[in-house]
Formats: C-alpha cells, sequence, structure tokens
C-alpha cells in the first residue's frame, strides 16, 4: 500500500516545475507581481498548494524561475546565418532581451532585481555567459571583459525597458506615430536661439524607429569596444 509520502511525490511529479513556471509567467503577463499569489496560481493549475511547495519554496523564488525562463527563451535565438560574426551574435541576443521585455512588462523590474540584489542567481550569469563569449570572441583582452560585458548589458537592459517603458506609457489607444508628429511639432516651435538642436532633431525624432535606433546603439557601443583595442571584425 502506498504511503502518504509516496502519494504526495506522484502528485508532485506530475505538476513539473516548468508547467508551475510557465503558469506564473502568464499570470505576471496579465497582472503583473501583484497578480501572482500561490492562491491563483493553484487554481490555475487545478492543484492544491502542497504540490507547488514541492518545486518551488517561496514566491521569490518563483518569481527567479520565471524570469530565467523568460530570459533563456529569449537568448535562445540564433542570429540568421551561419556561421556568425560576433557582432551579429551580440545583436541577436540583444535583440531576443528587447523583444523579452516588450512583451512582458514585469520584466524590467526583475531584471534589475536580479542584476543588483542577486546576482548569485541564474538570471545574472545567464546574460553575462551569452554576451561575455561574443566579446571575448571579438577580441578583447581578458582584463577589459567584464567592463565590456558589463557595457553591453547596461545598455541593453536599460534602453530596452526604456523603450517598453514609453510604449505602455503611452497606453493602446493613442497612435504612436500621431503622438511622436505632436511631439516634434512642438520641438520645432521652440526658440531657435535656446534650443538649436532639439530644433535640429525634430524631423530625426519624428520618423525614428525604436528596433533601429536601439541596434544603432549596440553598433556605436560595439565601435568603441573596438576601437579601443584596435580590433578586427
Amino acid at each position: 500500500m502506498a504511503t502518504r509520502r509516496q502519494r504526495t511525490e506522484r502528485r508532485a511529479d506530475a505538476l513539473s516545475k516548468e508547467r508551475i513556471v510557465a503558469a506564473a509567467v502568464e499570470l505576471l503577463d496579465a497582472a503583473g507581481e501583484g497578480g501572482l499569489t500561490f492562491r491563483v496560481l493553484t487554481e490555475r493549475l487545478e492543484t492544491g498548494p502542497g504540490a507547488i511547495y514541492w518545486h518551488v519554496a517561496n514566491k521569490g523564488e518563483l518569481l527567479v524561475a520565471a524570469t530565467d525562463a523568460v530570459v533563456a527563451a529569449a537568448l535562445a535565438g540564433e542570429p540568421a546565418g551561419s556561421p556568425h560574426s560576433p557582432r551579429d551574435g551580440i545583436r541577436a541576443v540583444a535583440l531576443g532581451l528587447f523583444d523579452a521585455i516588450d512583451e512582458h512588462p514585469w520584466l524590467t523590474t526583475q531584471l534589475s532585481v536580479q542584476l543588483s540584489r542577486n546576482p548569485r542567481g541564474p538570471v545574472t550569469p545567464r546574460i553575462f555567459e551569452s554576451i561575455g563569449r561574443q566579446v571575448r570572441a571579438l577580441g578583447v583582452p581578458e582584463g577589459d571583459w567584464f567592463t565590456a560585458t558589463s557595457v553591453l548589458v547596461h545598455y541593453i537592459l536599460g534602453a530596452a525597458g526604456q523603450n517598453a517603458a514609453n510604449g505602455r506609457a503611452l497606453g493602446p489607444d493613442v497612435d504612436r506615430a500621431e503622438f511622436l508628429d505632436a511631439v516634434s511639432t512642438a520641438w520645432e516651435d521652440l526658440d531657435p536661439d535656446e534650443y538649436p538642436f532639439a530644433r535640429a532633431v525634430a524631423d530625426q525624432m519624428r520618423e525614428h524607429d525604436d528596433r533601429a535606433q536601439f541596434l544603432a546603439g549596440i553598433d556605436l557601443v560595439l565601435i568603441g569596444i573596438t576601437a579601443r583595442h584596435r580590433l578586427g571584425g
């Protein structure tokens, strides 16, 4: 006759950690961190809290697992064409994270938390490994690996996070093109003596593409890295 522990283990095995994390990501996407509770999670998975606690100790651990799962999926894509250059690899990593941050509104905050408060967890080394391998392949001297990789990580997460925040701040009912046109027009009307630069770039802001601008920033960082160390392609 099966013992109580054996029955509990069978129930826990039937509900994998992957299923729990996937359901947590869905709840985070729909309602943010405040909407992720073990009560709601048990209802969605149609199970008891014991089966979830078998795999995940608390909400903090679940947030780490959800963040890591989304980041891992974002970093799984390979650049088009093979073999690819280190620059192509970095651009692919950057775009993967850019799209993930845009798709998951809660991810920006969790990435900040993981990088600053939990650098020993799985998220920070996963991101640094993906970018750092490409930095090393560029030929950057070993003594500068961490600095060059950190600069790229901070640009990618900062720019992607700000872009996503800008998009959400407008709301679903605001037409982006109309909004940028209105802002550009306002800049063009600024005092020419006090704001000559803002007036000069107003039209560029009106027509800019967020993804293209983001990748241009990656290229500028890479140009700086390669120029500093006089590296080839």
